[in-house]
């Protein structure tokens, strides 16, 4: 958690936990954004914040509307560290990234939009599971109308470009523009003094996919002549698997997490699935992840790890580093 927030952030906070319904957590929510300092240290939360938002209202405005029609819900539950979704052009090979990433088996084809409805898979990224979603194509002349509500809540994004057309900057841009109208806006680096709460900054590496086709060495150069100042760009190939283990780190470390291992006193390590925190997160902010009563009743805690000597106790306020394990102490 940043250092630094404001008494009156730490009781609209306190009262956001409190809160009983949709409508009383929203306003809340809201009252932290407005509350929250706007710097560098801040910049997660503040992701963190409109996400909650954007997610709770799409939630108050579903169940308004749940009376009035039925029909298939394209939402997609969030799993493992974190959800990055695969947005791109049409036939720029978004399932085939999936496909080779994870154990899904989206229907890939030689054709444009074959992709209509969310296709999620779970990708490990050593002992962490990642959930990668992707995402049906936009164009110019199209969009799914839900597809910006589901780029909104995800975590992080992938924007896949295709290295085999001529035209893959200015289906880039198309793609950019449609998403920027609902003001969902992909970046390489997030603002950190934004206090729009209505616009969205989606953290976005770009996948310079099919590298290894013929001119495609031409198309990269011209790509990141004019579009690498606004992402970083990861050339890779999901049929020919160059590039894939990049891939796989960018999205990972899109999520600004990190893992910590837990044991139970006299216990071994259980090393099975680490939880996973946002950086800078101390051990109070592991003891809520594990339980809620936890906050109230934890007293201290052991940590093995680059942080501290190995098994030395500290307080709730020590902040945690990557592969720590801790020990919670509870009254």
């Amino acid at each position: 958690m940043p250092a630094n927030l404001p008494p009156p952030y730490l009781k609209a906070e306190e009262e956001f936990r409190r809160a009983s319904t949709a409508a009383d957590r929203l306003e809340k929510l809201r009252e932290m954004f407005r509350l929250l300092p706007k710097h560098k240290g801040t910049e997660k939360l503040q992701s963190d914040l409109k996400q909650k938002i954007s997610r709770l209202k799409d939630e108050i405005e579903g169940s308004k509307g749940a009376a009035k029609k039925s029909g298939v819900s394209h939402a997609v539950p969030h799993d493992g560290a974190g959800q990055v979704v695969l947005v791109g052009p049409p036939n720029s090979g978004k399932s085939a990234l999936l496909a080779a990433l994870t154990k899904a088996h989206p229907e890939v084809a030689a054709y444009p939009f074959t992709t209509r409805a969310p296709q999620p898979g779970i990708m490990m990224w050593q002992d962490v599971p990642v959930q990668l979603v992707d995402l049906p194509p936009i164009s110019p002349e199209f969009l799914e109308p839900w597809v910006p509500s589901l780029v909104r809540s995800a975590d992080a994004a992938l924007l896949v470009a295709d290295l085999s057309s001529d035209d893959v900057v200015e289906a880039l841009d198309a793609v950019l523009q449609r998403l920027a109208a609902t003001k969902t806006e992909l970046v390489g680096t997030p603002p950190v003094d934004d206090e729009d709460e209505s616009l969205r900054h989606i953290k976005t590496v770009m996948i310079a996919n099919r590298c290894d086709e013929p001119g495609a060495e031409d198309r990269l150069a011209i790509l990141r002549e004019l579009m690498e100042s606004n992402f970083p760009i990861i050339p890779a190939s999901a049929q020919g698997g160059q590039g894939l283990e990049s891939v796989r780190d960018a999205a990972y470390h899109l999520l600004g997490v990190f893992r910590v291992y837990t044991k139970v006193p006299g216990k071994p390590v259980d090393r099975s699935r680490p939880f996973t925190l946002p950086m800078g997160s101390i051990v109070l902010d592991l003891a809520r992840e594990i339980h809620r009563d936890f906050e109230q009743t934890l007293k201290s805690a052991r940590v093995w790890g680059s942080g501290a000597f190995d098994g030395q106790t500290v307080k709730r306020d020590h902040e945690l580093q990557d592969g720590d394990v801790v020990e919670l102490h509870v009254t």
